[in-house]
């Protein structure tokens, strides 16, 4: 089965990114790109074909495509994102996703943000944070409920997104931060913790039996290496200045 991934290119404009947590630093425009550019080859280097939609100098942000859509093997839920200024973003999202997926829209007043939202197997974990709703969850619990797939709220808080927090890296494996979220949240699943230097770990992309991980954490990707985990290490330290973690530069699916 064919593995598809759509990223989009850095903004000219990312140094103007929405920021939660974080202060604002100058960012390398060129180095984000170079990053960027890595980013990519590692998805390809991982089977995936991937479309690259082009730079949009009006939306800073919109190289983390992941906060738009949320892609099952059943349909696409088109997001519509906390922060007023990322929604035009999702337009061309849903053009790209339509040949691949049926979609759906979350509807207003609602906001979700695609990064708050983990999917483990027939488990949808979302996490209640500053960009994604109550009524955004209720809105997923419905769509989903006669597909078979279980939805649960989690609260979020001290972070970004669910997924800043919480990533896959086996098939009923997960890396966390436990400071941020509660591993008795996820059942019987095997828990793998950050180490304690490197709170921002916990967000990891698997792909196939690989995880996309940050080069710039040694510790915890070593945590990784002792449970038998095979990693690709890649950089991400500009475009983690607007708050990215290595799943908000793509969406990855089954074609």
């Amino acid at each position: 089965m064919k593995r598809i991934a759509i990223t989009r290119r850095v903004s000219p404009n990312i140094a103007r990114c929405e920021l939660t947590h974080l202060g604002r630093e100058p960012i390398d425009l060129a180095r984000a790109e170079g990053q960027h550019d890595d980013y990519v080859a590692a998805l390809r280097t991982l089977g995936c074909a991937v479309t690259e939609l082009p730079a949009e100098a009006s939306l800073p942000d919109s190289v983390f495509v992941e906060d738009t859509a949320v892609v099952l093997d059943e349909l696409a839920i088109i997001a519509r994102p906390g922060a007023e200024s990322r929604r035009p973003e999702t337009a061309s999202i849903a053009a790209a996703l339509t040949p691949y997926r049926r979609c759906v829209a979350i509807q207003g007043p609602e906001t979700l943000d695609g990064g708050d939202v983990l999917v483990v197997d027939r488990d949808v974990f979302i996490g209640l944070s500053s960009r994604t709703t109550a009524g955004a969850v209720e809105q997923v619990r419905a769509m989903l409920a006669p597909l078979g797939y279980q939805v649960h709220a989690l609260q979020v808080a001290d972070c970004l997104h669910l997924k800043s927090a919480v990533g896959r890296v086996g098939p009923s494996t997960l890396l966390l931060n436990p400071t941020l979220v509660d591993p008795g949240l996820f059942g019987d699943r095997t828990i793998i913790t950050v180490d304690p230097a490197e709170p921002s770990g916990g967000c990891a992309l698997l792909i196939g039996e690989t995880v996309i991980y940050p080069a710039e954490f040694v510790l915890t990707r070593a945590r990784l290496d002792d449970a038998g985990i095979l990693t690709l290490s890649v950089a991400l330290s500009e475009l983690a200045k607007a708050e990215a973690g290595v799943t908000c530069c793509s969406l990855v699916f089954s074609g």
